[in-house]
């Protein structure tokens, strides 16, 4: 990001033409010469695909609005501002702009946040602390953001890993969105990993409530357990976490494969990858790997893989590595 180069104007101006850009895309009479004006606007500055993307995330906090009733709705402003708040406040007129809503205030009837953040960690690992107080740590490729509202506290996961260590407050839950399910916690600490559809929740400490998009009703989680889910899955599937487990080794910038078959070794190494390296066959999965590896450097453990491994690297027509399994050559006789 080059934001410190710029002045607050500069910063302000790229804000405003932002929230403009999503008004006019999300208009019905939006036109194809206007949208090929914002692609050339969006392409011009890192900044501007950035504050783009801050807006779309904040008109989707809309989709939980009431539609009944075609009346503004005031926004209240946090009493310690925040540096997306600004974003935020603009994004959300522009939201309130645009949908019916009812007449009274979007915060005191729980439908809108009053601090918004947005998290990335795309160099290194990185703490935060939210705006509740709760911290987190994520891991390398991770994004998430943080709404605050009146009766919860909202985070969506939208790719990678992260841990948390929630500050208590009963009356206000803490929830995570992650992929087709949500956590529910009031205070504890516990891991949320995800890669692609895929969703895996470890507890250390506390309690949490795992629930999905689909199916009524949650599953509990008391410290030691682990539960996953992916589309398609009417529960999540629950168990305790192995006393061996290296999930959380990330922490300490490592990745650690014991023994695992490729094929569950693949998406552990994949999310620290640009371009996620494949499987040829279903053979190709069972040969089995392992090592320590620095999660900075796990893009130079895919040419070393014939090294170590009775397999061969080729490329499919995407650009992604697949690694093929070497045949093992008929005896004679």
């Amino acid at each position: 990001m080059t934001e410190k180069s710029l002045s607050e104007a500069e910063y302000d101006a790229i804000t405003d033409a932002a929230a403009q850009w999503c008004m006019r895309l999300h208009a019905s009479d939006c036109t194809k010469a206007e949208r090929e004006a914002f692609a050339q606007w969006h392409d011009a500055h890192p900044l501007h695909a950035f504050e783009y993307a801050a807006m779309l995330e904040i008109w989707d906090v809309a989709d939980h609005l009431p539609r009944n009733e075609p009346t503004a709705v005031v926004v209240p402003v946090a009493s310690k501002p925040h540096s997306r708040l600004r974003t935020y406040a603009v994004a959300a007129a522009i939201s309130l702009l645009a949908l019916p809503l009812v007449a009274f205030t979007g915060w005191e009837a729980g439908w809108l946040p009053n601090a918004y953040e947005r998290y990335d960690a795309t160099r290194g690992l990185r703490q935060v602390t939210l705006g509740d107080g709760s911290q987190v740590e994520l891991n390398l490729g991770t994004e998430l953001t943080y709404s605050n509202y009146k009766d919860q506290r909202r985070v969506t996961l939208k790719k990678g890993e992260a841990f948390f260590n929630v500050s208590h407050d009963r009356e206000h839950p803490f929830i995570v969105r992650a992929g087709e399910g949500q956590v529910r916690v009031t205070g504890t600490q516990f891991n949320v990993w995800k890669y692609e559809d895929q969703v895996r929740v470890m507890l250390l400490e506390g309690s949490v409530q795992i629930s999905s998009d689909k199916v009524h009703g949650s599953v509990p989680l008391t410290p030691g357990m682990q539960a996953s889910y992916q589309p398609g899955d009417a529960t999540p599937r629950v168990k305790a976490i192995a006393p061996d487990d290296n999930a959380l080794a990330w922490r300490q910038g490592k990745l650690i494969l014991d023994n695992l078959a490729l094929a569950d070794a693949l998406p552990l190494i994949n999310r620290y990858l640009e371009k996620p390296v494949m499987l040829a066959d279903a053979s190709t999965g069972t040969i089995r790997i392992g090592g320590i590896y620095n999660i900075n450097e796990v893009s130079n453990l895919i040419p070393s893989l014939p090294k170590v491994l009775p397999v061969y690297l080729t490329q499919n027509l995407d650009g992604n590595p697949v690694l093929n399994s070497i045949p093992r050559k008929t005896p004679k006789g």
